[in-house]
C-alpha cells in the first residue's frame, strides 16, 4: 500500500516545531506538511509552567505558541500523543507507535529533551514529579496549596524558579541541591549568596551540597525523602529538576551524528542532508561564540525552529542568531545572553548592589556573556558587545554601552 507522503515532516510539538511551521510558510505556501507530538497538546511556550502560570499572571490557555487556527489556516496535518518510533533515512520514512508510515521530503527534529531521572530507590513512585509538562503544572498545582509543603531536588533553573513560585503561593519548601550555592553554573558565588538569602527570608530551607539517596511513600500519601548527608524529610510534594537529556535516541538509530545533542551543521542539518535539528536537542555551531554547543531556552528554540523552517523550504542560509534567556526568582529578575558560565572570570557593574546591576563574563578580558539584573532592553547592546569582542578592564567599566549611566567595574 502506498504510503502517504509529505514535503516536510517535523518530530515533536513544541516551541520549535510551531516556529518551523512558520519558517516554510514564509518560503512555500503549498508545500504539505505534518507535525507528530507525544504530548496531547499543540505546542506551548515552557517559561510560564515555572513562572506567570503560578501567579495567575497567564492562564493556560494564554501559553499556547498558537491557536488551532493557525494549523487549519496553515494547512498542517497535526497527530498528537503519538511517538515516532523509527526513521529510515536511507527511503525518507519515519514510522510511529500506532504503525503510521509517511514519507518525507525534508524532515526536522524538534524533540528537545526528556526531565533527567534519578537512579535511587523510589525515584519511580507514582507521584514524584520530574518536572517539565504542562501536565507536570496541572498536577503539581492542584496539590499545592497554602499550608503544603514540598521537597525540591535542585539548584538551577528548574529548582529555582519552582522553589520561588511554590513559596509564594504559601508552599512550605525545602531545597536540596549538590552544589556549593544555587544557580551555580551561571551566579559569581557573591551573586547566589544574595539570591538564596531572598529564599532564607521568605522561610525556606536550603540545603546544599547534599543529594537525596531515597524515597519513600508514607501513608497518607505524603513522602519520605531521605539524604546523602543522614537528614530526612517529610513532604506532601517531591518535584526533580535535574536538567534534560537531549532526544538523540531517534537520530541514533537513524544513523545521524550524535554526541552532546544532534550535530548539525550552520544551516542546521544533521549529517544527513535531507533531515534538520532544531531547539533543546540540536548541538549547532554558535557563530558569535566560535563554538559548537547545546542551548536549552526557549528564545533559541524559536528562532532555531524558524530558521530550520526557513532552510529546509530552501533558504539556506548559516543560523547566527544569538539567543537570550532570563528568570525570575521572587522580585529578582534577569536576563543573560552569550556564555553565561560562573568558571569565567566575572565583574559587576552594581547600580544597587545585587539588585540592579550588569554581570560580564570575560575571557582574556573579552565579552563573552552579559547577564542583566532588573535591566531590560538591552539585550542587543550586549549582543554587540559580545560579537565585537569589547574588552572589559576594570576600573573602565563599559556598562554605559548596556544602560545610560556608568559607574566602576569592580569583581564580582
Amino acid at each position: 500500500m502506498e504510503r502517504e507522503k509529505y514535503n516536510y515532516l517535523i518530530v515533536g510539538a513544541g516551541v520549535a516545531a510551531a516556529y518551523a511551521i512558520e519558517g516554510i510558510r514564509d518560503m512555500d505556501e503549498n508545500g504539505s506538511i505534518l507535525m507528530i507530538g507525544n504530548e496531547e497538546y499543540f505546542p506551548y511556550n515552557r517559561p510560564p509552567l515555572s513562572k506567570k502560570l503560578w501567579f495567575g499572571e497567564k492562564k493556560v490557555d494564554d501559553i499556547f505558541v498558537y491557536k488551532e487556527d493557525f494549523y487549519i489556516d496553515n494547512n498542517v496535518d497535526i497527530l498528537l500523543g503519538t511517538q515516532v518510533k523509527e526513521i529510515d533515512s536511507a527511503l525518507r520514512t519515519v514510522i510511529t507507535d500506532r504503525g503510521h508510515s509517511f514519507d518525507y521530503d525534508k524532515l526536522l527534529l524538534s524533540t528537545g529533551g526528556t526531565p533527567r531521572r534519578l537512579e535511587i530507590p523510589g525515584a519511580d513512585l507514582e507521584g514524584i514529579c520530574y518536572y517539565r509538562y504542562l501536565d507536570d503544572y496541572l498536577k503539581t498545582r492542584a496539590k499545592a496549596t497554602a499550608g503544603k509543603t514540598a521537597v525540591v531536588i535542585g539548584g538551577g533553573f528548574i529548582g529555582s524558579e519552582l522553589a520561588a513560585s511554590l513559596t509564594k503561593n504559601g508552599v512550605q519548601v525545602t531545597m536540596i541541591f549538590p552544589e556549593d550555592h544555587i544557580a551555580q553554573r551561571v551566579f559569581p558565588r557573591s551573586l547566589a549568596l544574595a539570591v538564596e538569602n531572598l529564599y532564607l527570608e521568605r522561610n525556606t530551607l536550603i540545603f546544599k551540597g547534599d543529594v537525596p539517596v531515597s524515597f519513600e511513600k508514607l501513608n497518607g500519601g505524603r513522602y519520605l525523602t531521605k539524604t546523602r548527608n543522614g537528614k530526612q524529610f517529610e513532604s506532601d510534594i517531591v518535584i526533580v529538576g535535574a536538567g534534560i537529556k537531549p532526544e538523540t535516541e531517534l537520530a541514533r538509530l537513524a544513523g545521524l551524528e550524535v554526541g552532546n545533542g544532534i550535530i548539525v551543521n550552520e544551516n542546521l542539518q544533521t549529517s544527513n542532508p535531507f533531515i534538520y535539528a532544531a531547539g533543546d536537542n540540536a548541538f549547532f555551531p554558535y557563530q558569535a561564540l566560535g563554538a559548537n554547543m547545546r542551548v536549552e531556552h526557549w528564545d533559541n528554540a524559536i528562532a532555531q525552529g524558524r530558521h530550520a523552517g526557513w532552510n529546509m523550504a530552501g533558504n539556506n542560509q548559516a543560523y547566527d542568531y544569538m539567543p537570550f534567556f532570563f528568570s525570575d526568582i521572587f522580585d529578582f529578575a534577569y536576563s543573560a545572553v552569550g556564555e553565561v558560565n560562573a568558571e569565567l572570570s566575572t565583574f559587576s557593574d552594581w547600580e544597587e548592589e545585587y539588585k540592579r546591576g550588569v554581570i560580564y563574563y570575560l575571557q582574556d578580558y573579552k565579552v563573552k556573556g552579559v547577564m542583566m539584573v532588573n535591566i531590560h532592553g538591552k539585550i542587543d547592546d550586549a549582543r554587540r558587545m559580545i560579537r565585537e569582542g569589547r574588552e572589559m578592564i576594570p576600573l573602565e567599566s563599559l556598562c554605559g554601552a548596556i544602560r545610560s549611566d556608568s559607574a566602576g567595574a569592580k569583581a564580582a
